[in-house]
């Protein structure tokens, strides 16, 4: 089964909304077993990264996602601010630590071509990976809403947007995948994602 991660910190009730809609079954839980049995994980997030990051902390669950992602081998799902989570650090009101699943790091969009920030709104993905299962969401609008962004290599990209610099929208590392957007508020391409990652999880 897929455990949606409870930490305190997420927009759960859309993400496991989506998921029902989709006639996947889900739990949502803060149990380090449930999580370390799970066929996949996924993060959602709302929020700023420090007090997510302690709310983890705080639950226990740092090392119980770590475990569960590198040496079990079990696929994660970061959203919006959890997909943030999942690189090294970030510079969000303060230096923090993050789960160091993906190499980089979070800064905050530069305010620059009169754009606003946060990001929110629709926008449009251009796709970086042409092997992957998610190549569907070349030239899709999804939904954003964000301040921060995720810095890295390219060959951890699945798609930008362009929002005045060149912003990851979906990233992927080995089994750890993230979307900047929310894919449950991104009409039918966010729900073929919570669907595609459900596909290679669920055997």
């Amino acid at each position: 089964m897929i455990s949606i991660i409870d930490y305190d910190a997420g927009n759960t009730f859309n993400v496991i909304k989506a998921f029902k809609y989709l006639g996947i079954e889900v739990q949502l839980t803060d149990n380090p077993e449930e999580i370390l049995k799970s066929s996949g994980l996924i993060l959602p997030g709302v929020g700023a990264f420090g007090p997510a990051k302690r709310s983890l902390e705080k639950k226990g669950l740092i090392n119980v996602i770590k475990n569960a992602v590198l040496d079990k081998q079990i696929p994660i799902l970061g959203i919006c601010l959890g997909m943030q989570m999942l690189f090294e650090k970030s510079n969000e009101y303060g230096s923090h630590e993050g789960l160091e699943l993906i190499p980089g790091e979070i800064i905050v969009i530069p305010e620059k071509h009169g754009l606003k920030v946060p990001q929110m709104g629709w926008n449009e993905n251009q796709l970086k990976k042409n092997e992957t299962d998610f190549a569907f969401i070349a030239n899709e609008y999804t939904y954003f809403v964000h301040s921060y962004y995720a810095i890295c290599d390219q060959q951890y990209l699945i798609s930008t947007v362009d929002y005045g610099v060149e912003i990851p929208a979906m990233v992927q590392n080995k089994n750890v995948f993230g979307a900047q957007f929310h894919p449950e508020k991104s009409g039918d391409v966010g729900l073929n994602i919570l669907k595609t990652f459900s596909e290679k999880v669920v055997k």
